[in-house]
């Protein structure tokens, strides 16, 4: 029988190592909130409508917040400190605006989704009662933000709703087999979580879209200017398809936002913090597709977001790979090599 003693449930756990989920889920959440801190503080540079801008102020109040609470956690178990970004390197507050104001709550639901993501998952994760308080406290101050984003939203006449349906006259149980129908035979109408989610990917893809029509104005190296153009088309393929499946139910599907991209070909940002920026929200596609997969019901609803998976997997793929030769890629913590350490 083992001697090991389980803590008891007073004893202080803050003294524990950091288990490999807290350090990886710490490490990430600095990267983001590195970079967000970056991108708000350009906004706050060109906003004019003082609502939108107290929105954007504590949203990068937040970013240096949850920040300095990492480096706390990092620096008592004297991990290296990630490198992130920096004003010197990847910000250029000279450029000229590259986007109108309404841009930026748009951009702020579209990012503060990604963040909430985040933190949800990392919360069932975290064992460390210092740590869970500090993922915890993420998420509710992001909700927080969230709800007053929609507030503010709503009172610039900007909030979008996902489609009305009928309300049932009654429960119902599933029947047929056809059910699962999409290619062929009988196809029933889309059901309320099909909607929901073919409408949220159309609200992120079209924020995605006009950020990547920024980016691409203003990309200095070409390569890095293309991928962002064919992210673009890739984003747009996207949109029309999730679209075509809410119009032939005759649902609407959100307008596009690209007008909201000034013609600035002045770089706010590094080549480097904007290729980082769309390989995180890229690869959060991934999830939000995922997700909607879960959630169908519909073979070719699921044969779609398959798809997407695919196509967004070789862009971020495609992506990383650039960031790799130009030496901008900073590496996650990582497990030791023991055939390596055995070996020298």
């Amino acid at each position: 029988m083992s001697n090991t003693t389980k803590p008891s449930n007073n004893e202080n756990m803050d003294n524990e190592r950091l288990t490999s989920a807290e350090m990886g889920k710490l490490w990430v959440i600095y990267m983001g909130n590195s970079m967000s801190e970056i991108i708000l503080k350009y906004y706050l540079h060109h906003v004019d409508d003082q609502d939108i801008k107290a929105v954007i102020q504590e949203a990068h109040e937040m970013s240096i917040t949850f920040q300095q609470g990492i480096r706390d956690i990092f620096a008592k178990e004297n991990i290296p400190i990630p490198s992130g970004f920096n004003e010197e390197d990847d910000l250029n507050l000279n450029a000229p605006r590259l986007f109108a104001d309404e841009f930026y709550l748009y951009y702020l639901r579209y990012t503060a989704k990604a963040g909430l993501s985040i933190y949800s998952t990392a919360i069932p994760l975290m064992t460390r009662k210092d740590v869970s308080e500090f993922v915890i406290n993420c998420d509710k101050s992001t909700i927080a933000l969230f709800i007053k984003l929609k507030q503010t939203m709503k009172k610039k006449g900007l909030l979008t709703k996902p489609p009305y349906i009928p309300v049932p006259e009654k429960n119902d149980y599933v029947k047929k087999q056809s059910y699962l129908n999409g290619f062929l035979g009988e196809v029933r109408t889309l059901h309320a979580l099909e909607i929901a989610h073919l409408h949220d990917n159309i609200e992120n893809n079209i924020t995605s879209k006009a950020l990547l029509i920024g980016f691409s104005q203003v990309a200095q190296k070409k390569e890095v200017r293309d991928f962002f153009q064919r992210g673009r088309e890739l984003t747009m393929k996207h949109i029309e398809t999730c679209t075509q499946q809410l119009h032939k139910e005759n649902l609407p599907s959100e307008p596009l936002l690209d007008d909201l991209v000034e013609t600035s070909k002045i770089a706010p940002y590094s080549d480097r913090i904007m290729l980082s920026h769309k390989i995180d929200m890229f690869s959060m596609k991934i999830r939000t597709y995922a997700n909607a997969t879960s959630l169908n019901g519909r073979r070719d609803i699921g044969a779609m977001y398959a798809k997407f998976i695919i196509d967004v997997g070789h862009y971020v793929e495609d992506a990383t790979n650039i960031m790799i030769k130009e030496g901008w890629m900073e590496q996650p913590p990582k497990a030791a090599n023991r055939s390596r350490l055995a070996s020298d």
